[in-house]
């Protein structure tokens, strides 16, 4: 019995993406973001209460917030998701923000956060965690919404050279005012 078959989180990358691929700009630049936030894209403003926990990579946790200043509108999901947060990181802080749990292990964190989400949704924010719940065999859903625009550059959604082809099977396709959603579920190894 896998940990989603016992009521856990599923394990899920949820990212805006630009059509050739690019979650950031350059840099991690998010500000790119902004012209698509607030579009009337009623699926993805009623994704955050189906969310249980973050599970986020640490320059992602400390990196551009495309709303930093707004005190409405900053943090994740546009500032309407509270919750607790795992960060993955290689040096962990001696001091932590409340609902904010650093981690030096994927598989510890991966762990903790379905836990915490108990039924709802673990969302992966950071490229380099997603890569590794891809590689861990521990991610279960692929969220894209794809936004038209062309970066030309920046941080690809799941870079990994020389790696493996996974096959997904999908799950839904919606047209929404600015973005089209694509929702894949990632079949595991048996």
């Amino acid at each position: 019995m896998s940990d989603t078959d016992a009521g856990l989180g599923k394990v899920v990358v949820n990212r805006a993406m630009s059509l050739d691929g690019f979650i950031a700009g350059p840099g991690g630049d998010m500000s790119w973001l902004t012209r698509f936030m607030g579009s009337g894209d009623a699926a993805a403003a009623a994704l955050p209460e189906r969310i249980g926990a973050l599970l986020v990579g640490r320059r992602t946790w400390g990196g551009d917030d495309p709303n930093r200043g707004d005190e409405e509108k900053e943090g994740a999901f546009g500032g309407s998701w509270h919750g607790p947060q795992f960060v993955v990181t290689h040096d962990p802080p001696a001091e932590s923000a409340p609902d904010v749990e650093f981690v030096d292990d994927l598989g510890r964190a991966i762990a903790a956060a379905r836990q915490a989400a108990e039924e709802k949704y673990v969302a992966v924010l950071g490229a380099e965690v997603a890569r590794g719940c891809l590689e861990a065999g521990e991610l279960d859903e692929v969220l894209v919404y794809v936004e038209p625009i062309l970066l030309g550059d920046g941080i690809r959604l799941f870079e990994h050279p020389g790696g493996r082809e996974v096959d997904l099977e999908r799950l839904g396709v919606e047209v929404e005012p600015l973005a089209t959603h694509l929702w894949f579920r990632v079949p595991q190894n048996e």
